[in-house]
């Protein structure tokens, strides 16, 4: 039996320095390294180090960062995720390493030889299990009636070509943030809509790095295309997950209403997605591991070997 271990999840926000020794991750304090009036067993006391093996996620969210290119060698070499953040802390950018499995050439010619029929197929099962998973979401924290969308679920038609997916979308956004008259999910939207799109990248990357993990193009999506986006597989495979990040944003938001400004304690609270209990296979899991049973499973469903993904249920 494999024992999948539960990465760690690091967010620098402050000026660092990190370079690499002894594949440790070594963090330094430019503040204290530059200070020449401070002893050398000070500096020593402030250094930190960290296993590169135990690393999954790394957001860098502040311009006086200083990272080493042996550092970026071996996070990508244990198939570490590495999020750059824009000036308004917002994740712009990520590094993913090209193999992530040791027979990945044969797991990407199965995925760019799927039909379309499969695609459509896989496609259902997804919106399928978004839906009830916001249904769920709903019912579970606003109480709201939910028949309607578990009727949609079960409507939801191959490849969803009567677009289920938007009208519970509809639906779901009027009702998740009930005290903000007429809330609207967009990107550039008032909040919480902040929190949901940082919450949205860490999710994006840990689905990203599960998937380079099973061997798979995080470029060459089942539904998504765009020629602009070199993530439109983790796309389509995080849509049943989004409703874990919704949850987490609602629960924020009713806890402190005044979320416009994204601080480090929401920030905090947001990275702690990959640990979130899940319940996948009638199993109860972190979210890091439960995705990377979801695109396993995937990956079987390319190779004939399965019919079904495994996606976690709430």
């Amino acid at each position: 039996m494999v024992t999948l271990m539960i990465k760690r999840t690091l967010c620098f926000s402050n000026p660092a320095y990190l370079s690499v020794k002894n594949k440790q991750l070594v963090i330094k304090l430019p503040e204290v390294e530059t200070n020449d009036t401070l002893p050398d067993s000070f500096k020593k006391n402030t250094v930190t180090t960290i296993p590169i093996e135990d690393i999954g996620i790394v957001v860098l969210d502040n311009q006086r960062i200083t990272i080493t290119q042996g550092v970026l060698e071996q996070l990508l070499e244990n198939n570490c995720a590495v999020i750059t953040c824009d000036q308004s802390h917002l994740p712009i950018g990520m590094h993913l390493p090209l193999n992530g499995n040791s027979t990945q050439t044969e797991r990407m010619r199965y995925q760019i030889e799927a039909s379309l029929p499969l695609k459509k197929q896989l496609w259902q099962q997804t919106i399928i299990a978004k839906i009830q998973n916001q249904a769920a979401n709903l019912k579970q924290i606003r109480e709201t009636e939910v028949r309607n969308m578990l009727k949609w679920a079960a409507d939801v038609k191959s490849g969803d070509s009567d677009n289920m997916e938007a009208r519970a979308a509809v639906y779901y956004w009027q009702n998740a943030f009930p005290t903000i008259s007429n809330f609207v999910r967009t990107r550039e939207g008032i909040a919480p809509n902040n929190l949901l799109n940082y919450g949205y990248a860490i999710l994006r990357a840990i689905v990203a790095r599960a998937l380079v993990s099973s061997g798979l193009l995080p470029t060459l999506g089942i539904h998504h295309r765009n020629k602009y986006n070199a993530y439109c597989l983790a796309d389509d495979i995080m849509e049943p997950y989004r409703p874990y990040v919704d949850k987490l944003v609602m629960e924020l938001f009713d806890q402190n209403r005044d979320c416009e400004e994204l601080n480090k304690k929401l920030k905090s609270q947001l990275l702690q997605i990959p640990v979130i209990d899940v319940i996948i296979n009638s199993q109860r899991s972190p979210l890091m591991i439960a995705v990377s049973t979801t695109t396993a499973s995937l990956q079987k469903c390319y190779s004939g070997e399965a019919r079904k993904i495994i996606y976690p249920v709430m």
